[in-house]
């Protein structure tokens, strides 16, 4: 499979996740802007930005990119995130059908990739096992009472 296939795959299964929990999907058209999806949950309009996993198997972990990647004929640019591009990373590990979703603040501060253990080979938790399987952060945050300033 090639690189767009994997991301259109991606991309589908989080769109049926999210409609599985009773959100409301947003396509932009074309993929120009810094995110792929918008949820609509309660109003609140949510940037998710949809990575696909590869498997390395020399570290037994999945990676993904946590650059953008803007191309054309001759080049390929490879640029961090900001904090105003969107508001979720979604990571879809294909293989095994798992999901990571981590807020901006977090998928930002990693260097250019991130390592997703799946195997119990640690004798600790990794640090991404908390945003495993977290959709409900993305419910919490669409939720949450504004306050005035």
């Amino acid at each position: 499979m090639d690189t767009k296939l994997k991301g259109d795959i991606a991309e589908q299964a989080t769109i049926l996740k999210a409609l599985e929990r009773g959100w409301a999907v947003i396509k932009p058209l074309g993929d120009r802007l810094p995110y792929d999806l918008v949820l609509d949950i309660k109003g609140k309009l949510v940037k998710i930005q949809i990575k696909s996993a590869w498997f390395d198997k020399k570290s037994g972990n999945f990676v993904v990119d946590n650059r953008r990647t803007k191309t054309n004929r001759r080049h390929m640019l490879r640029e961090p995130y900001k904090k105003s591009d969107f508001d979720f990373a979604v990571i879809y590990l294909n293989g095994p059908n798992i999901f990571y979703v981590l807020p901006n603040k977090v998928f930002i501060t990693y260097g250019s990739a991130i390592h997703f253990v799946e195997e119990k080979k640690r004798q600790r938790k990794p640090l991404s096992a908390d945003f495993r399987d977290a959709w409900d952060l993305i419910l919490q945050w669409a939720t949450r009472e504004e306050t005035c300033a």
